[in-house]
């Protein structure tokens, strides 16, 4: 049974720097395509930025293009979110997610989710 466990949220003023990271553990890590969603209180849950199992190759949002980057240890089961240059509309519930398929922007394209974490960005 897969797990992703979260971590890495906070609280952060604008232009600051966070990084998330997701660990996952039950299935072979290497396999997955990861992706990061977002979800802020009455929006959509919106897709961040993916990497697929390999990790050659990654996919942005465009409002994040440049500022944050994707990244992944498969020797230690994690992807990461490094976030840079954040902003207020940054503010949401981060999820990392796992699933087979590349590419894959849209959350039915995940199997497994995590239980998120917050980031709050503050002026």
């Amino acid at each position: 049974q897969v797990q992703l466990v979260e971590s890495g949220g906070g609280l952060v003023q604008a232009g600051g720097s966070l990084r998330l990271s997701c660990a996952m553990s039950g299935r072979t890590f290497s396999t997955y395509s990861m992706g990061w969603f977002r979800q802020a209180p009455g929006k959509e849950r919106e897709f961040v930025a993916a990497s697929k199992w390999s990790g050659a190759s990654t996919d942005y949002v465009d409002s994040v293009r440049g500022r944050f980057t994707i990244s992944r240890d498969n020797a230690k089961n994690t992807v990461y979110l490094q976030m840079n240059s954040l902003k207020l509309e940054d503010t949401s519930v981060y999820y990392c997610a796992a699933g087979p398929r590349w590419p894959a922007r849209h959350g039915v394209e995940y199997d497994h989710w995590g239980q998120g974490t917050q980031v709050t960005v503050s002026s």
